[in-house]
């Protein structure tokens, strides 16, 4: 059949992977550093992808191609979100629930006395840096998504910041490179109850965001807060700058 679908010049695209994170339905991927749609029956038509492609790579066109095949698109994310829930988390607090649940003999104070030695991250041992004292970049108070108000006059005109918690305890630069000149809103995807995408595109549609940073960290429990993010995006009805960064365990930015 005939229909309309993404087009995506190779040659304009710099392999950014922003439109990887837009496309919900899973139809494109980063192959040898370049955007490609790798199934023409996971293209819903509907162009999430384009409004972020900082390089206008992408664009539509009418061609001859499978129908959008949502089943399949089901199917697929069903099948991602169970390998994703298999994965261990790595978070200190999910650990702690399964040490509580399961019974498990909880570490002795022997280790947990360690220098470095971090439940849930397999015990790794980090080398220590040199403790700097740092001003706070903190804007506003409450920062816990749940907690802060919809219409809050700081959401004026702000760039804004939104963090899965854990971040700002594994990389150690965060005030600085994160929360300056931002609004802060933090939560846990896998120990808060609930969808973080509702209040969120209410403060969006609300107010005029003129950005949005996400740090997560690399944990897939983490990809909650991501995912909440990009449906907030997407039901708030603007157009809205936004790019996600990923935390290692042992405190790197990492490329996304």
């Amino acid at each position: 059949m005939v229909r309309k679908i993404i087009h995506i010049d190779e040659e304009m695209c710099d392999g950014c992977g922003l439109c990887v994170t837009a496309c919900h339905e899973g139809a494109i991927g980063l192959v040898e550093g370049k955007a490609k749609l790798l199934r023409d029956d996971y293209c819903d038509g509907l162009g999430n992808c384009l409004p972020v492609c900082p390089t206008g790579a992408i664009t539509f066109e009418e061609r001859e191609a499978a129908a959008f095949d949502e089943t399949a698109v089901m199917a697929s994310k069903e099948m991602n979100r169970s390998a994703a829930q298999d994965l261990p988390c790595g978070c200190p607090g999910t650990q702690a629930r399964e040490i509580e649940r399961n019974g498990i003999e909880p570490l002795t104070d022997a280790v947990m006395s360690a220098p470095g030695n971090v439940p849930g991250t397999g015990n790794k041992v980090y080398e220590a840096f040199p403790s700097v004292s740092q001003m706070s970049e903190l804007r506003q108070w409450p920062v816990q998504i749940k907690l802060v108000p919809v219409n809050a006059p700081y959401f004026k005109g702000a760039r804004l910041l939104v963090a899965a918690d854990c971040t700002a305890y594994a990389y150690g630069n965060f005030h600085q490179d994160f929360v300056r000149n931002k609004i802060t809103l933090i939560g846990c995807p896998k120990l808060d109850e609930g969808d973080y995408s509702e209040k969120l595109t209410a403060i969006l549609k609300e107010n005029d965001i003129k950005s949005v940073t996400v740090v997560r960290m690399e944990v897939p429990c983490c990809g909650g807060i991501e995912n909440a993010v990009k449906t907030a995006l997407m039901n708030c009805g603007k157009m809205i700058p936004w790019q996600v960064s990923v935390i290692s365990t042992d405190g790197r930015v990492l490329e996304v």
